[in-house]
Parts: structure tokens; sequence; C-alpha cells
């Protein structure tokens, strides 16, 4: 497998909605820094962008050396508060790609096979759930319906999340089709806390966070004061924390498929990680990236584990993934709809 290219890949975070009129100016003292012809071009395109009510952080490294790292508009509209270069996000659904790697850490560890059945972790499960196994759930091909509830906030537990994911009616044949669904990555973080014994993000922090460097990721981050405020068309969406949450998190009809916190610093810094076998091997980093099943014509791209491939008209590969904290934000539908926060890493050059 060839090493992660290092020569562009950029992490872009953004509030929910880009507005026709600003949402207020905001100094720039402080908000970051870019660096050289690209940075500096960068920096102006998201700056004029700003009169149009665009917010949000964007990090941009080119051959390993960061051009832009910086801040745009308001993360707090009602206290003038500033996009930064160390805003924390709610990155929604590209929170998948952390538990698909927790799985893929479990098999480097012996814990578990990603050709396991489901019912090897939760016991007998029905008869439509058994060919279901942890491929199909990485890949979105398990037939599981996209959400279980109305809420993804709601008070759910562990135990009451599979029950009703067993309880669902399936959409598709396990393994033909790519169907989007968040339930289905919720159950594979109920693998990872049943294979390793450990709580969800206590074995992500131990394994896949800490080795990286990144200080400022999780359920439960430092200076949470710098959390980003989102923002719908009819008002204030608020922070993760003004939202039902669990003692050790979100509750289990988000926990798996979103609500992880981060920064654009230390989605980098997980990039640089996965460059090397400090978090993955070789062989678990191809499984990760190998574009799996189509997510059909209107897409263009594949889906591996946790990410959505497609390929580089240089000839590498781009490896991105989309989600939001609003309705109608998902891969299947493609319907980010302005509102929904991207993280984008490019791969140029040969093929991974």
């Amino acid at each position: 497998m060839k090493r992660f290219d290092r020569r562009l890949s950029a992490a872009v975070l953004g509030t929910a909605v880009l507005a026709a009129v600003a949402c207020g100016a905001a100094s720039a003292a402080g908000r970051g820094e870019a660096h050289g012809p690209l940075g500096e071009a960068l920096d102006r395109y998201l700056s004029r962008l700003e009169s149009f009510g665009f917010s949000g952080s964007a990090l941009v490294a080119q051959r390993g050396r960061v051009v832009l790292d910086k801040g745009y508009g308001l993360a707090d509209r009602e206290h003038h508060r500033p996009y930064t270069a160390d805003t924390i996000f709610d990155i929604a659904s590209i929170s998948k790609q952390f538990t698909a790697a927790a799985i893929l850490k479990l098999e480097m560890e012996g814990r578990l096979k990603v050709e396991d059945p489901l019912a090897k972790f939760l016991g007998p499960v029905p008869e439509d759930k058994q060919p279901i196994t942890l491929h199909m759930l990485l890949t979105h091909t398990s037939g599981l319906p996209d959400v279980l509830g109305d809420d993804e906030y709601e008070e759910v537990t562990r135990a009451e999340m599979v029950r009703r994911a067993l309880a669902a009616k399936l959409i598709a044949v396990p393994g033909r089709k790519f169907r989007y669904s968040n339930a289905g990555y919720s159950l594979l973080a109920a693998v990872v806390e049943i294979a390793s014994g450990e709580p969800f993000e206590k074995y992500l922090k131990e394994r896949l966070w800490a080795p990286a460097g990144m200080l400022h990721t999780g359920f439960h981050v430092p200076d949470a004061e710098r959390a980003a405020r989102g923002y719908k068309p009819d008002g204030d969406w608020g922070t993760s924390f003004d939202h039902p949450w669990a003692p050790d998190g979100p509750w289990w009809d988000l926990r798996g498929n979103g609500g992880i916190l981060s920064t654009t610093g230390d989605l980098y810094r997980w990039h640089l990680a996965l460059a090397g076998d400090k978090i993955l091997s070789a062989n678990e980093r191809k499984k990760y990236i190998t574009p799996f099943v189509s997510q059909g014509r209107a897409a263009h791209a594949s889906y591996g584990y946790g990410w959505s491939i497609e390929e580089d008209p240089k000839g590498g590969r781009l490896i991105s993934h989309i989600g939001g904290n609003v309705a109608g934000c998902t891969l299947d539908e493609l319907d980010d709809e302005g509102r929904c926060l991207g993280l984008e890493l490019r791969h140029e050059g040969q093929p991974l």
C-alpha cells in the first residue's frame, strides 16, 4: 500500500448555514495564520465569503506544510465570539471514521474480525439479522434503516438501542445495497465496548486519539467554552452541551455515528498519524480506505469504512465525509443543503 500522500490535505468545518447577508464582522487578530502564496490566496477568498455569511475554520496543508490554519466569521453571534484555529466543533457524522478505526484496531488486537457476524457479540438475533456482519455495518450494506427514532438526543441506553435495531424492519437484503445507516454505526460502537470491555470513548481516547496527539477530541473535551454554536434557518441550535447528554457521552441513538467534538488541528494530526503505523497497520489502513461499495450513480463515489472515496483526476483518491446536526444531511440522500460540516483529506499523485 502506498503511504498517504501528504502534499495537499484539508480539514474544513463550518456552521449550519450560508446566508445572503453578513452575520457580523469579527476581528482577525488571533484567529490563525496563513503562509505563502497558496495560504494567502485561500485566506483572501474565505475572508471575502464572510460578507456572504460564511463562518467556520479551515486548515490546509501542502506537502506536509500547513499553509492555512484560521477561523472566519462568528462562532457565537450573540456574544460576537469569532472562529479561530482552535474552535471546537461537533463533527457529527465525521465521527463514523473513528468508529471504523476502532473496529480495525480491535481486529489488529485479535479481538474480532470484520467478517464476524453481529450475533457473535449480541447473542441470538432475529433470523433476518443473522447474515449481518461487521463489514456490512461498516459499509452501510446491512439493510438496517438509517435511524431508529425521531430524536437523536433521546435518552436511549445501549441495551434499548440494540433492542430497537434488532426489532427494526430491514429495508434491504443484508449485503446487497448501500443504504446509509446511522443505526448500524451505533451497533458498531456497542461492538467496540463488548469486544474491548471498555467504554466507547475511553477506548478511542487511549487507542486512537492519544497516540495521534489529539488532545481536543472526544465527547468530553477541555476548554468546552470554545465550542462553536450551530445555527439553523429558524434559530440558534446551540452546542452539543445544550442537548441531552449522558454522563459518558451522547445517548445511544447518536453514539458511534456522531457526537464527537474536535478541532481542525486535531483532525490534521489524525491525518498525519494515519500516514504511518502509529494507529493502524498497513493491512488495516488498506481496508479503511478501500472503496467497497458504490453509493449510487448520483454520488460518483464509493464507501469504505467510515469514508466516502472518489478517484482523483490526477490518479489518487479523494477521501472525505460530510456531517451535520440537522435532518436531511446524509451521504445516502446527498443533501447537505449548505448546512453540513465537512472533512476532506485529499491525496494527490499515485493511487493509495
